[in-house]
């Protein structure tokens, strides 16, 4: 029985890439964490199956198409959604939530709300390159504090996959992205009081910026720490501070997804995928290719799939499409 890979997740400062072992639970699983400059390689091998729901594997171990991001089958994606917050289905939740502003790129910025306790895990799946907390309270209140940003500031609560992935080959400054964000929560805490849920803590402006840890900065720059480490962050005073990243934090550049970068489309059995990994950001991993460029793999196209080594001298042999042609929606973030 081989591996399959349950997805990419961001529990800290580094992406990580989750595997399940064929016909197994719970108790059969492993993470590998992965590093920037190193170089990976892996062969899809037979079908795609069904990932499961909710950490359990699918009853019938089901086929999937090829291009699902979701990877499930219609049943575990109904038993997925009947326990989400995202999907409306958890509205009695008792847990605290916070009320985010994330930005992926120029003008382009959602409000979101994710469990307290996941601290900035959420932001950092979906790819938010500058966010910023807005409150904090329960459920209920964090969602009218959404609903009340989209009916009176016109901010949308989910942007194309597509849109955002195309922005990252076009990131101003750290300090003119956080300014962005700064300038939308100015013009929200103002409807304190016209609107604004009595049960929602307002927080502090503080602009936390993903640039280091995703890679993106130092693709774009050629000035260098030579370390991958921890979010800059923005506070109150408006100083931008980048800790340990790649990278400078005023610079802007073109990013790993510039002019002539190309994205995976879906995987095929025998297909191969191998190349140097220059960055991440929410679900997708940076390539770099010898024969092709940069090549963008969209992790959630690999869930689901058996994967084994390849070598990294074989390049991509599966379908590519251009950065922002093909794109998938990541459903409601």
């Amino acid at each position: 029985m081989g591996w399959r890979c349950t997805g990419l997740s961001w529990p800290g400062d580094g992406p990580v890439l989750g595997w399940r072992r064929e016909g197994s639970g719970r108790g059969r699983e492993r993470v590998s964490a992965l590093a920037y400059g190193k170089e990976l390689g892996f062969r899809a091998g037979g079908e795609r199956h069904c990932v499961g729901a909710r950490g359990n594997v699918c009853p019938v171990a089901a086929v999937v198409p090829a291009g699902s991001t979701g990877a499930r089958c219609a049943e575990c994606a109904r038993l997925d959604r009947a326990h989400s917050v995202a999907a409306d289905t958890l509205a009695d939740d008792p847990r605290p939530y916070r009320v985010y502003l994330a930005w992926f790129g120029p003008g382009t910025v959602k409000v979101g709300i994710t469990r307290e306790s996941r601290g900035g895990a959420r932001l950092r799946e979906q790819g938010a390159v500058v966010f910023s907390w807005l409150g904090r309270g329960p459920l209920m209140a964090a969602r009218r504090t959404e609903e009340l940003l989209r009916a009176a500031l016109g901010v949308p609560d989910r942007i194309a996959y597509a849109r955002k992935r195309e922005l990252r080959g076009v990131l101003p400054g750290a300090d003119g992205r956080a300014a962005e964000v700064e300038r939308l929560y100015r013009r929200a805490v103002a409807l304190e009081g016209a609107g604004w849920p009595e049960a929602l803590e307002r927080l502090p402006f503080e602009a936390v910026d993903h640039g280091g840890i995703f890679g993106l900065d130092a693709a774009g720059t050629t000035e260098t720490t030579g370390a991958t480490g921890t979010a800059g962050v923005t506070g109150a005073a408006g100083a931008t501070r980048t800790e340990g990243a790649t990278g400078t934090a005023g610079a802007s550049g073109a990013g790993p997804a510039g002019e002539g970068a190309r994205a995976v489309r879906g995987l095929v059995g025998g297909g191969v995928v191998a190349g140097r990994l220059v960055a991440a950001a929410g679900p997708d991993l940076y390539l770099a290719v010898p024969a092709e460029g940069t090549v963008v793999l969209d992790t959630r196209l690999i869930t689901g799939w058996e994967l084994t080594g390849a070598d990294v001298r074989s390049g991509v042999t599966v379908p590519l499409v251009a950065v922002g042609a093909g794109g998938v929606q990541d459903g409601l973030f």
